[in-house]
């Protein structure tokens, strides 16, 4: 729908109000209510949003460590907005209440560097420029537990009760037993424009996964955060507390975010990677892609795994990557290869957790993929076979956030794919996290230490 047809849609519908978002550099949803007519009005005009939500951090604690973008020194101003009509969604679970996300910056094409999804548009025209349709799509899984957010603080997250007992993966018998939530979780999806291929139970206790449907990236990215916070929303509703915390116990596998990835031609009518006459099915343009990003990775892993905690899940043996591998059908490399055939062939990214920011894992997906290509890079590491956690002949990955930010920060090729602005400012905000967690006394030392040392 055009502007003027969205306009007469929202004077037609009952409510007087519209829910804008926009979304952090953490892949947090930051939102309001605004007046139908004021929304009708930002429409021709933009509006301000406040800078302070790239200025704190998930706690709405501000940085103070030289965040340059905004902060006390600039007075925590507004910046301008835009509306991204092609967003337009009713949500079905607040009876239809229409829906729109927003970009920081202006219908002038003035773009706040630090935006997440302005930056994944700016890739993706890089990608459109050469001759590319990228074709993402992101699969998550996540904790669920019969909790309300009251008790659970109150409890400081401790015992929680899960919704269902015992390690119990593609379990028809557990989807039964709560049929209303997942049936309302797949339903209501649906209906609010982020459709799923699949939903199934995961091993371990009330752990789910799903899969969303493919589409063209930016849209995949809107849908994966989307995501996130709707089935947040949707478990309310039913009593439960929904986590994607990318590990919750050391006892369990942690939770993923994998992104599966695609190049078609502009008019989005042939597959790209899949070649074939290869002998392994794979393109040439496919090869250099494989060949960008795992160039790239060890430079960029932030983005693929943004918090202290993504890193107690990327460990060996716990079906999450911990080397800079590739192979066919291989789960157990970074990167898994799939020649399925024309319209099925992709690269599933393995790295990437459940606590994601989607716009930034996939600006990096596709980024580091395109350095590849325009570099002509060759695909000389050759495919794992077997055990990818035994393969340490091409590298391994950082092992928690603070390496990972400081190879970040110092790289040649992050500043080349991103802008050295949003470098900047990202890097520090990661560098935050890591100052926050190591000023905190954790359980483990407490345990360890109070008593015996």
């Amino acid at each position: 729908m055009d502007k003027n047809e969205i306009i007469t849609r929202l004077k037609k519908n009952e409510h007087t109000r519209v829910k804008v978002a926009i979304i952090d550099i953490d892949g947090v949803l930051r939102g309001k209510f605004m007046h139908r007519d004021k929304f009708i009005s930002a429409l021709e005009k933009g509006f301000g949003f406040c800078s302070v939500v790239f200025g704190w951090d998930m706690m709405d604690r501000s940085y103070e460590n030289d965040i340059q973008i905004t902060g006390w020194q600039t007075g925590y101003g507004d910046e301008d907005a835009c509306i991204d009509l092609n967003t337009f969604r009713t949500i079905p679970w607040e009876e239809d209440t229409p829906f729109f996300l927003a970009d920081f910056g202006n219908d002038q094409g003035k773009d706040l560097a630090v935006c997440p999804r302005s930056l994944l548009r700016k890739v993706m025209g890089e990608a459109i420029a050469m001759g590319y349709t990228p074709i993402y799509s992101q699969e998550f899984e996540w904790f669920n537990y019969r909790e309300n957010p009251g008790d659970m603080h109150a409890r400081n997250f401790q015992n929680l009760q899960a919704l269902t007992p015992g390690m119990f993966g593609y379990s028809v018998l557990r989807m039964s037993e709560n049929r209303e939530f997942f049936t309302d979780t797949f339903d209501m999806l649906e209906n609010f424009g982020v459709p799923l291929e699949g939903l199934h139970t995961e091993t371990g206790p009330g752990v789910t996964e799903a899969a969303i449907r493919y589409s063209n990236i930016l849209e995949a990215a809107d849908r994966a955060v989307l995501f996130k916070t709707s089935v947040k929303e949707i478990a309310y509703k039913h009593g439960i507390i929904a986590s994607f915390m990318a590990k919750q116990t050391s006892a369990l596998p942690g939770c993923s975010g994998h992104i599966h990835q695609s190049l078609w031609d502009a008019d989005n009518k042939e597959n790209l990677f899949f070649a074939e006459n290869a002998g392994d099915k794979m393109s040439d343009i496919m090869k250099s892609y494989i060949a960008g990003q795992l160039q790239c990775l060890p430079e960029i892993l932030p983005m693929f795994a943004p918090t202290i905690n993504s890193y107690k899940r990327l460990v060996e043996g716990a079906w999450a990557p911990t080397t800079m591998t590739w192979g066919i059908d291989n789960r157990t490399t970074a990167l898994r290869i799939l020649t399925a055939g024309k319209k099925a062939t992709r690269i599933e990214h393995r790295v990437v957790g459940s606590d994601v920011n989607p716009y930034l894992a996939m600006a990096a997906c596709l980024a580091s993929g395109l350095y590849g290509i325009k570099n002509k890079l060759k695909l000389t590491v050759p495919a794992t076979i077997g055990n990818g956690y035994r393969d340490f002949s091409n590298g391994t990955l950082p092992s928690n956030l603070l390496e990972a930010s400081n190879a970040m920060k110092t790289s040649a090729i992050a500043q080349e794919l991103f802008g050295e602005v949003f470098v900047d400012h990202f890097t520090k905000t990661r560098e935050w996290e890591w100052q926050q967690f190591s000023a905190q006394v954790t359980d483990w030392e407490t345990k360890r230490y109070f008593e015996i040392i």
